[in-house]
């Protein structure tokens, strides 16, 4: 890629900034609002809704993707439905927000959209394991992934429940996605990275602590499977599909905060379906981090995540799966320290 067209396209995508930036500004004045209960992290209503802003500018930009940039518009054509599912999870999110849906309804719509996904050939075909080699999948790939975006699209809608952190790790790792996928010649993973990336740093600035606007479903579940799809989309940049890891790795701590909490509460018993304020996150605001803390912790888990995935791509076949015990080991360090703040507060693991 050209200089010239590199600054092309950053000028498009702070175009598309700016379109999320007016869309959140529009959901703060004309506000679908999020009253507080005593799960909320909040005090005060607050609107949501705000990753409109995001849906937005990545639907005017990939509508300009696919008038204008043949480059990555006939090497991927197919993803064209996965990208209409994507919507699609979006609009009901987007009701879900205004009314509160019931959580079978969104969970089916999810799978729905998983099954676009995997209808259009985007599929797991194979699986390269450390010590092991090379293994074909068949049937059990597309298992595999419609796991992996179904539970992606919960972890990242999971994680969103303080100020700034998901928004932040989200603009890290798109613009980090971005940047790999366009080194990788995956030019229709660069362009929808760079689309996402744009839209959260319009949506960013508002939902800084305090908020002015939360993300709301809306955002978190179009993120979230967009990404996933994505993950699965980037597998294609080798040919043992090793580079699915990508995504993964860049969004290591919301995936493994999401994944760690519902394996506790599932040990111990509790009700999955019922709300609760105990992800790792939530326990340390609760034991007085602050908020702007947390979220720049985890803005740090990005940047060293994003930078394992630089890594990833210089080293040997056999190495690449064990990029992500860094990340593993940052977040068990994590883990402790929230742990240590819960023993030493009295708070516990309930609630």
């Amino acid at each position: 890629m050209t200089l010239a067209a590199l600054l092309q396209h950053l000028g498009f995508a702070l175009g598309l900034a700016l379109l999320s930036a007016a869309t959140v500004r529009g959901m703060i004045a004309w506000p679908i609002l999020d009253h507080p209960n005593a799960r909320s992290a909040h005090d005060r209503p607050v609107p949501r809704g705000g990753g409109l802003g995001v849906v937005l500018a990545f639907i005017a930009g990939m509508l300009v993707l696919y008038q204008a940039a043949n480059f990555a518009r006939i090497a991927e054509r197919q993803f064209l439905g996965v990208i209409l599912a994507a919507i699609a999870i979006a609009a009901v999110a987007l009701v879900d927000d205004i009314r509160t849906l019931p959580a079978r309804l969104r969970l089916v719509a999810q799978i729905a959209a998983a099954l676009v996904a995997a209808g259009s050939g985007l599929v797991l075909t194979r699986l390269a394991l450390p010590w092991i080699g090379v293994t074909d999948l068949g049937l059990a790939g597309v298992a595999l992934t419609l796991f992996w975006i179904v539970g992606c699209t919960n972890a990242v809608n999971f994680m969103d429940g303080l100020d700034g952190l998901v928004g932040g790790t989200l603009l890290i790792a798109c613009a980090a996605l971005a940047a790999i996928a366009g080194f990788q010649e995956g030019w229709f993973v660069y362009a929808a990275a760079l689309f996402l990336a744009a839209g959260f740093a319009g949506f960013l600035p508002f939902n800084l602590h305090p908020a002015r606007i939360f993300m709301g479903d809306v955002g978190s579940q179009f993120a979230g499977f967009t990404l996933a799809v994505l993950a699965v989309a980037a597998a294609r940049f080798d040919s043992m599909q090793l580079s699915f890891l990508i995504v993964p790795l860049l969004l290591f701590a919301l995936l493994f905060d999401a994944g760690f909490t519902l394996a506790r509460r599932a040990w111990m018993r509790e009700r999955l379906g019922e709300g609760h304020r105990t992800h790792l996150y939530q326990l340390a605001a609760r034991t007085g981090m602050p908020v702007r803390q947390v979220a720049a912790l985890h803005w740090g888990f990005a940047l060293f995540q994003a930078g394992l995935a630089v890594l990833f791509l210089h080293l040997s076949a056999w190495a690449k799966p064990l990029v992500v015990l860094p990340a593993l080991a940052v977040q068990l360090a994590w883990l402790a320290h929230v742990a240590g703040r819960v023993r030493r507060s009295g708070l516990g693991w309930r609630g």
